[in-house]
C-alpha cells in the first residue's frame, strides 16, 4: 500500500481553481438537463419541429463530417509529410475559421456558393443550391469545424514514424499501399478524435447557417437546425427554450462522450 502523503500547499490550490473551474462547466449543464422533467422531454422530442431538427442538424454535421475526411485527410498528411515554402502560413489559414466570426463566415460563403456567384453557378447548372437548403447547411458546419479535423489527423500523420513508410517504399509498396496500409491505419486514432470534435462543432454551429440556411427544407420539411430553433424558442420566453436547449445539450453529451470512449478505447489512463 501507497503511503498517503498530505497535498502541498500548490496542489491544493491548483485543486481548489481546477473544482471550480469544473463546476463553470457542469452546474449550466447539469442544472438545464434537470429544468424539465423526463415526461416533458419526451414530449417535445415528440414534436414534429423539434425531432426534425434533430435529424437535420445530425445528419448534415456527419455530411459534413465525411466531406472533410474526403478532402482533409489528404490535406493533413501533405502538411505532416513534406516541407515546402509557405507551409507555416498555410497552416495559419486553415485555422482562421475557428478564430473569425461565424456570422462574417456565412457571409463569406454566400460570396463564393451564392447563385449570383462563380462557384455557386458552377453547382447550380448541375442542380446543387446553398441558399437555405441542406448543401448550405453542410458547407457551413463544414467551413467552421475542418480545422479540428486536418490539426488532428496532422499530428496523428507525424507520430506516424516515417522510416516504416520509407522500409516500405524499398519493399516495393507504391505509395498508395504505404499509405493505406500502413500510415492510416497507425493514425487513425488521431483522425476519429478529429472527426468526432469536427462532428460535434457541426452540431453546435449557429451564426454561418444562420446566414447562408436559416432555415431550410429536408425530408419534406421546412426545419431549422438545434441551435437555431432554440434561438427562435426563446423569443417566446425560458419555459418555452428549456426543454429544447435540454435536449440539444442530452444528445451532444451522448454522442460525444460514446464516440470519445471509441476513439480511446485501449489507451492506457
Amino acid at each position: 500500500m501507497g503511503i498517503w502523503r498530505k497535498p502541498d500547499s500548490m496542489s491544493v490550490v491548483f485543486i481548489v481553481l481546477g473544482t471550480l473551474m469544473l463546476l463553470f462547466i457542469f452546474a449550466p449543464l447539469i442544472k438545464t438537463i434537470f429544468s424539465s422533467s423526463p415526461g416533458t422531454l419526451w414530449n417535445t422530442l415528440l414534436e414534429e419541429d423539434v425531432y426534425s431538427s434533430i435529424l437535420l442538424t445530425i445528419s448534415a454535421a456527419l455530411m459534413a463530417t465525411l466531406m472533410g475526411l474526403l478532402f482533409g485527410v489528404p490535406l493533413a498528411y501533405l502538411l505532416a509529410r513534406r516541407q515546402f515554402r509557405g507551409k507555416r502560413f498555410l497552416e495559419a489559414i486553415i485555422d482562421v475559421p475557428i478564430v473569425i466570426p461565424h456570422t462574417a463566415a456565412g457571409v463569406a460563403l454566400l460570396f463564393v456558393f451564392g447563385s449570383n456567384f462563380l462557384c455557386g453557378k458552377v453547382f447550380d447548372g448541375i442542380g446543387i443550391d446553398f441558399f437555405r437548403t441542406f448543401a448550405g447547411i453542410v458547407i457551413a458546419m463544414m467551413f467552421v469545424s475542418v480545422p479540428f479535423l486536418i490539426d488532428s489527423a496532422k499530428e496523428g500523420f507525424k507520430a506516424v514514424d516515417v522510416r516504416l513508410e520509407k522500409v516500405a517504399r524499398t519493399l516495393g509498396a507504391s505509395p498508395w499501399r504505404v499509405f493505406l496500409r500502413i500510415s492510416l491505419p497507425l493514425a487513425w486514432r488521431s483522425i476519429f478524435s478529429g472527426s468526432v470534435l469536427m462532428w460535434a462543432r457541426g452540431l453546435s454551429e449557429f451564426g454561418a447557417i444562420v446566414i447562408i440556411a436559416y432555415s431550410a427544407s429536408f425530408l419534406g420539411w421546412n426545419t431549422k437546425v438545434l441551435p437555431i430553433l432554440v434561438a427562435d424558442r426563446f423569443d417566446f420566453g425560458l419555459d418555452y427554450t428549456l426543454p429544447v436547449a435540454a435536449l440539444a445539450i442530452l444528445i451532444s453529451l451522448i454522442a460525444f462522450i460514446a464516440l470519445r470512449s471509441i476513439a480511446y478505447r485501449g489507451e492506457k489512463p
